[in-house]
């Protein structure tokens, strides 16, 4: 390679660098939901510290990002009628098995940061939906991913696209519909690292891992999957020994390489697996916790695993699994490492506490006052937690292991709040089901 090219390369690697003032991806660019700013407000309301309010048409549960001063996020509107009202909590009866009959629009927009007024919009898709949702989900529950170059959106069994930051489409990838468990849809967000796309789809007819070529969108490797559906989005683990591609499920959570090959991988997780992995402490942090199950467990591995590294029944640890609490995952949520202590949030309102490097409780589970209906995971800023339920209440406590209370804080209860919040330097954003709230 000249020179020149090298300079060139240089020069355009530096340009699509995102900066520590965005929030390029769910839960930030680590995955972790940790970002200290001295500015970041810890009390809002209706009426407190709102930057503004802006409107989302439709429906969509996937978080908003944050690149140069521009949010991005997806929506799916339709030509007639509103979207069958959800309920909050965890309930029986919210199973659609066939799939609306009206035209439907999958959409991307683009907000200004510091006004929240709309810079452009975008239709990527439009007809009748293939497939059915659950009423709590949305068509529109992947979080979009940047690299500051580009914005990839994700609409599971529709297609990918691949945008310029000003809206232009620079490809499309067409996804085959896939039936899920009990039709409730699809919800893992994509991945980037360097030059690829990584797409997971674990569902009930094919499941598979695919590799695209971030710039042309052109298939690079797809890995088969045995695998039921699971919603967990993929974790791109760079580790003191090599790079990896974790992706959690129910019969295992396997590691790949950046080809597709298997590294390793382990059972014991419970039926259903939504929440994100991530490193901390040079550990990775796996959960898998649905309510139905006995199985619930939160795992922490080190690097250079091979082969199968399943915990025996009677075990808690071995070579590579440092520890595992066999009933401590949450179902919804992510947990969150802050300090040396990790972070549970359940459902239901009850949290744990936990030391992050041996997995021994630092605090009982204790319950939430008056705190009910967790679907978004938390978020740490500052020495703070920050955990918002699905009526628009977010619980902040102070952390360590005494684990106190310091705010509660109320948006409209009117709106329904399950999106994981996005914080860009000293801006939060939250969404509901009708807005994007910007706190600052």
């Amino acid at each position: 390679m000249s020179r020149v090219v090298l300079l060139l390369v240089c020069i355009l690697g530096l340009c699509e660098r995102v900066s520590a003032q965005d929030w390029p991806a769910f839960r930030g660019a680590d995955g972790r939901g940790v970002a200290d700013h001295p500015a970041l407000k810890l009390n809002w309301g209706a009426d407190e510290n709102i930057s503004w309010r802006q409107e989302i048409p439709g429906r969509g549960w996937s978080s908003p990002i944050v690149i140069a001063g521009r949010v991005i996020l997806t929506t799916v509107t339709r030509d007639e009628g509103e979207p069958e009202a959800a309920k909050p909590g965890l309930y029986f009866g919210g199973n659609r098995l066939k799939p609306p009959t009206v035209v439907h629009h999958w959409n991307v927009m683009c907000l200004e940061l510091e006004t929240g007024d709309v810079v452009w919009q975008k239709t990527l898709h439009e007809g009748v939906p293939l497939t059915p949702r659950h009423i709590k989900n949305s068509y529109a529950s992947e979080t979009p991913v940047t690299d500051g170059k580009h914005v990839y959106v994700l609409f599971g069994d529709v297609g990918c696209y691949c945008l310029t930051l000003d809206g232009r489409l620079v490809w499309e990838k067409k996804l085959p519909p896939c039936r899920t468990r009990f039709g409730w849809g699809t919800a893992a967000s994509p991945v980037l690292h360097e030059d690829r796309l990584y797409l997971i789809s674990d569902n009930d007819e094919a499941s598979y891992l695919l590799a695209v070529d971030k710039l042309t969108g052109d298939e690079v490797w797809r890995v088969d999957r045995d695998e039921k559906s699971n919603w967990a989005t993929p974790y791109i683990w760079k580790n003191k020994l090599r790079t990896e591609i974790i992706t959690p499920g129910t019969r295992k959570v396997r590691s790949y390489d950046l080809d597709g090959k298997l590294l390793y991988e382990f059972g014991g997780c419970s039926s259903i697996t939504i929440a994100l992995p991530y490193e901390a402490h040079g550990l990775l942090f796996v959960s898998s916790g649905y309510v139905g199950d006995t199985k619930k467990p939160l795992f922490a591995l080190k690097p250079g695993a091979s082969g199968d590294i399943s915990l025996a029944d009677d075990e808690t640890s071995n070579e590579h699994i440092v520890w595992c609490q066999k009933r401590a995952a949450p179902y919804n949520p992510s947990t969150i490492v802050y300090g040396d202590l990790l972070y549970v949030l359940y459902d239901f309102g009850i949290t744990a506490v936990f030391d992050a490097k041996t997995g021994e409780p630092a605090q009982k589970k204790s319950r939430i006052e008056d705190g009910k209906s967790f679907t978004a995971s938390p978020w740490a800023a500052n020495e703070h937690l920050f955990f918002l339920n699905e009526f628009g209440t977010t619980f902040v406590y102070k952390t360590g292991a005494d684990f106190q209370l310091v705010h509660k804080n109320q948006l409209p209860d009117t709106e329904f709040y399950m999106a994981t919040p996005a914080i860009a330097a000293e801006r939060l954003l939250i969404r509901s089901d009708k807005a994007l709230y910007c706190i600052k």
